[in-house]
């Protein structure tokens, strides 16, 4: 359905229960963030949350794709995989073959209903653009500020339009952007982004570069600017398909050579100069859960601020899971499903990104598989398809059992692994936010191939015993090891979680030999390593720990037991190193960033006007949780 502006999408969140209006001030900086982290960790992700008394002109609506709900509100669906299936029967529909001229004519509607997607540059102005700021102020939007350590405000739900100077193609995408004062901002384009190549080619031909940012709106808008989508393909397309009625654009006040949507609430219009120095941008708590540290990026001038009468200004938070952002995420999962089947990998049946793994850094595909080492081939396939060249760790598995059931697929996965001969190491291109890389964008990735094996794939000198249940050695035998998660044990998923406390260089690796070598966890596959101030017995909190800190290729150690002289058989147990890295232990040479924590001061404002606020029972703060774990009070863990 096609969202006459984002105030309609407001409209239909309240009519669907789905909204909470909250009339006291709360303050942009730091307060916004903090009570949206209470509502998005509950239970289904809370409800959407609109600031109406900021101090600005401009409400604030946050949380809005919070939850699987109003994220299929948002696209106009029931479910996400309708969009998935939808998109395979087109692709079904054009690649059949078409024997007679009824068959033919019979597309025709299909076509022409393609052409009505396509966006539309219309004449004149848009509601973007009813009220225009002639000298432009970002202070005068309420931009929030998310997190203590942040380098400042950031406009966090920005949807960036450029294009190639060479061939005028568009592209849509959302990157952070640090407000410094009233016409100059940050602009967070990571060197694999459209919009970085976009700024090189600017940068040859030593021109200035037009940038227009888009704010509010239909929220498929938002959506599509965060999607996966192949080079070239235009997001406002994709925001047609979904809406079911083409995007109408309207030409930028000061920077004409970008179109903008017609009926965005605000447009930020300005340049880039690629003959500048770049800024220094950062700290800003990221969708890790980490702070991403400061880095140089390019200048945004802003040029012109318009809006529409009555604008809404959008914006989200991104921290430690779940947040807003894992159901974009998941969306996406949902939706570029079918592409990724019809053109690229045809046997995979099915995908699932826990909210643990944060987005790339842990992927299940589950297989239709046929032969052996067809899970090579899909894992090949996934790394070199789009986005897809950041997953750390794949987790591959067959029909042979469902991918959401958790316990269900670990059990299958691990009694098909072999560790030492079904996961496989690479190395290549990563996410710049992945700290845990010993180079910035580039580390090691994994691949867990739980498939049933066939006979080719199997190698008779690994057997696997049971392991013991009784593990009350391990703290009194060993005693960096601080806290023992044996409850996959218990459950036939033959993994253990230990937390340690690392005092020396090669501790981990050192540590993994002994513990291996006891009979009594010669059954265990996998020793997941995290740190010593991390419950071993929070599962999902110590996933997710796990998954930001290790850099799979580098952090792995294989133990094979010696073969017995009876039989010939011997055991193997990986051990996988996910602490914190340091210069003085791992001659780790990069800073390592803290996890993100509302400070005391925000926690105690908020909690005081709770009750004001009128959005149900107290929430206590996520942040206390994970105080202990911090290093220091910094972004960079000291």
């Amino acid at each position: 359905m096609a969202f006459k502006n984002l105030q309609h999408f407001i409209e239909i969140l309240e009519r669907e229960g789905e909204l909470l209006r909250i009339k006291t001030y709360v303050d942009p900086k730091l307060e916004i963030a903090e009570i949206t982290d209470r509502m998005s960790k509950t239970e289904g992700g809370g409800k959407a949350l609109l600031f109406e008394n900021t101090g600005y002109d401009f409400p604030v609506l946050m949380n809005a794709y919070g939850s699987e709900r109003r994220m299929c509100l948002a696209l106009g669906v029931q479910k996400l995989d309708d969009v998935a299936r939808e998109i395979e029967g087109l692709f079904k529909m054009l690649s059949s073959p078409k024997e007679g001229m009824m068959e033919k004519l019979r597309m025709l509607p299909r076509l022409a209903e393609f052409s009505g997607w396509m966006p539309k540059v219309r004449s004149g102005r848009g509601d973007c653009q009813q009220v225009v700021m002639l000298d432009p102020d970002m202070t005068k939007l309420p931009v929030i500020t998310c997190w203590p350590k942040d380098g400042g405000p950031f406009v966090t739900l920005p949807v960036i339009h450029t294009k190639d100077p060479h061939t005028g193609i568009r592209n849509v995408g959302m990157y952070r952007m640090q407000v410094f004062d009233k016409t100059l901002t940050g602009m967070h384009w990571h060197k694999h982004k459209v919009s970085a190549r976009h700024f090189n080619e600017y940068k040859k031909l030593g021109k200035k570069m037009p940038v227009a940012v888009a704010l509010g709106g239909d929220p498929a808008y938002a959506y599509s600017a965060t999607a996966p989508l192949p080079d070239n393909v235009d997001e406002y397309m994709l925001a047609g398909f979904l809406r079911k009625k083409k995007v109408e654009l309207v030409r930028c006040l000061t920077q004409p050579e970008i179109e903008v949507p017609a009926d965005a609430d605000i447009i930020i219009e300005g340049y880039v100069d690629p003959s500048e120095e770049m800024i220094w941008e950062g700290p800003f708590g990221d969708h890790t859960g980490y702070y991403s540290l400061p880095d140089w990026y390019p200048r945004f001038h802003v040029t012109a601020i318009t809006h529409r009468k009555n604008a809404v200004y959008p914006a989200t938070i991104v921290g430690i899971p779940p947040q807003e952002d894992a159901w974009l995420i998941k969306a996406s999962e949902r939706i570029f499903l079918a592409p990724m089947k019809m053109t690229l990998i045809p046997e995979i049946v099915d995908m699932d990104m826990p909210v643990e793994g944060v987005a790339h850094n842990l992927v299940i595909a589950q297989i239709r598989k046929d032969y052996a080492g067809q899970g090579q081939k899909v894992m090949n396939a996934m790394w070199g398809a789009g986005q897809m060249m950041f997953n750390k760790i794949l987790v591959l598995t067959d029909e042979g059992t469902p991918i959401q059931d958790y316990k269900t697929l670990a059990q299958y996965v691990f009694r098909n692994l072999n560790p030492a001969t079904d996961i496989y190491f690479s190395q290549g291109p990563m996410d710049v936010l992945d700290h845990s890389c010993s180079k910035l964008g580039y580390g090691g990735k994994m691949c867990l191939d739980g498939t049933a094996k066939h006979d080719e794939e199997v190698d008779d000198r690994y057997v696997f015993a049971q392991t013991s249940r009784d593990l009350s050695f391990i703290p009194r035998d060993f005693p960096e090891v601080k806290s023992v998660n044996a409850d996959l044990l218990q459950q036939d998923i033959p993994v253990l979680l230990l937390s340690v406390e690392k005092e020396r260089p090669n501790q981990l690796r050192e540590l993994h030999g002994r513990l291996a070598a006891h009979s009594e966890l010669e059954g265990v596959k996998l020793i997941l390593y995290i740190e010593h101030n991390v419950d071993a017995a929070d599962l999902g909190v110590a996933l997710w720990r796990f998954c930001n800190n290790l850099d799979p290729r580098r952090d792995s150690f294989l133990y094979e037991g010696s073969a017995s002289s009876d039989s010939g058989h011997r055991t193997a147990c990986l051990g996988m190193d996910g602490t914190r890295k340091t210069a003085e232990l791992d001659g780790f040479g990069r800073d390592w960033p803290n996890i993100i924590v509302a400070d005391e001061a925000t926690i105690r404002s908020v909690d005081a006007k709770w009750e004001k606020l009128g959005i149900g029972p107290f929430l206590s703060s996520p942040s206390l949780r994970f105080r202990a774990q911090m290093y220091g009070e910094e972004a960079v863990a000291s």
